[in-house]
């Protein structure tokens, strides 16, 4: 699997990339492949609203499974990537770059040092 040393991620799967004071979010390489053929995305959140983290913003359907993806870190929509609910198979193809889900401003940066590193989250996923 692959997880990109610049980004932080949870435990359930969503990394954010920083850029500047906002954050870029998506969902993991790890997810993608657990979640295999993507085919739905939603985005569950209008931009402008803030969101605490853990709570959803969006949701993907697979052909197996359905799952919810929730803010890593407290911040306020600033964009969602609206090319997804058309071209869902983005997030397997390229889930670090094009199927980029949503950009947030960070309301408190110092809760990315509570997320994992790299190592922290392929540690988390060979133990799965």
């Amino acid at each position: 699997m692959n997880f990109p040393k610049e980004l932080k991620y949870t435990r359930n799967d969503e990394w954010i990339r920083m850029e500047g004071d906002e954050g870029v979010i998506g969902i993991t390489d790890y997810a993608q492949d657990q979640l295999s053929d993507i085919v739905f995305v939603e985005f569950l959140v209008d931009v402008g609203e803030s969101l605490e983290q853990g709570e959803t913003f969006a949701a993907v359907e697979s052909v197996k499974a359905a799952a919810e993806v929730y803010m890593p870190v407290n911040g306020k929509i600033i964009a969602v990537n609206e090319d997804l609910p058309d071209a869902p198979e983005k997030v397997n193809s390229d889930p670090y770059g094009e199927a980029w889900m949503a950009r947030i401003k960070i309301s408190d940066p110092s809760e990315l040092d509570d997320l994992l590193d790299a190592d922290g989250i392929a540690k988390l996923e060979r133990d799965h």
